[in-house]
């Protein structure tokens, strides 16, 4: 199945375990994969027709406004959750990047949510 990928989005979100982690947005860098069939976009070159990747990047640029997370995991999740009721791909993959361990380039978690099944 096509995907459509936003690689290393470079976003400021409130996470960390201990509440003076939490006290200041950091860096962090998104990576989403969004499976979806473009094929009638490629067809007709409408927006319409395919995932707004720039409506995506938006969200994702504000989506930690006013909201702090522990654990990258569940900041994973929660992006992973908004994507897939909002944008409605096929499945979604979101990588979180956290640049808190000196010794590391970073740290990362890379969750996949695939498509429910009816029925």
């Amino acid at each position: 199945m096509p995907h459509i990928s936003i690689v290393d989005l470079e976003v400021s979100y409130r996470v960390g375990v201990p509440d003076a982690e939490r006290a200041q947005p950091q860096r962090l860098l998104l990576s989403v994969e969004m499976e979806t069939d473009f094929s009638a976009a490629a067809r007709t070159d409408a927006i319409a027709d395919t995932i707004d990747y720039f409506a995506v990047t938006q969200r994702l640029l504000n989506f930690g406004e006013g909201r702090e997370w522990k654990l990258i995991e569940k900041l994973a999740a929660d992006i992973a959750e908004m994507i897939s009721s909002d944008f409605k791909p096929h499945s979604v993959s979101v990588e979180v990047k956290k640049f808190i361990i000196p010794q590391a380039r970073y740290v990362s978690v890379r969750l996949e949510k695939p498509l429910k099944k009816l029925g």
